[in-house]
């Protein structure tokens, strides 16, 4: 199975519509830090070919939680863009949403390493049926 990537457009998105719903400092992302925390995933794919799929995912999410891309909103678009990652291909995150926000909150604060947010992630995620998308 082929991996679909996020793209810039999308995390953008994920920020846009995070911070009309809930409020939040509006602003530019600082380039490199954006673009850099969307190859982390890709890089570890590179460096270690029999990374899971939510070792992917968390590398989209530790990278957003840690390393503060936007003014405001880094943990929702990370937990947006490894909810939305692991959907597009083929798992839902059946985590309660306070349960979620507790483990994305944590990763922020360095009391969790990426590591740590894979296994969380492969614990708390399903197949989609085939057609669920």
């Amino acid at each position: 199975m082929a991996i679909v990537w996020l793209e810039r457009r999308d995390i953008e998105h994920f920020h846009g519509d995070l911070l009309e719903r809930y409020g939040g400092l509006a602003g530019r992302p600082i380039e490199d830090l954006l673009e850099v925390t969307l190859a982390r995933p890709q890089h570890l794919l590179a460096h270690v070919p029999e990374s899971t799929l939510f070792e992917l995912a968390a590398a989209y999410g530790y990278g957003f939680a840690r390393n503060h891309c936007f003014p405001d909103g880094n943990k929702r678009v990370a937990l947006a863009a490894m909810d939305v990652f692991l959907m597009v291909n083929g798992q839902d995150l059946t985590a309660e949403e306070v349960e979620a926000v507790t483990v994305v909150r944590a990763v922020a604060a360095g009391e969790m390493s990426q590591e740590e947010l894979a296994g969380w992630l492969a614990a708390s995620c399903v197949p989609l049926a085939e057609g669920e998308l």
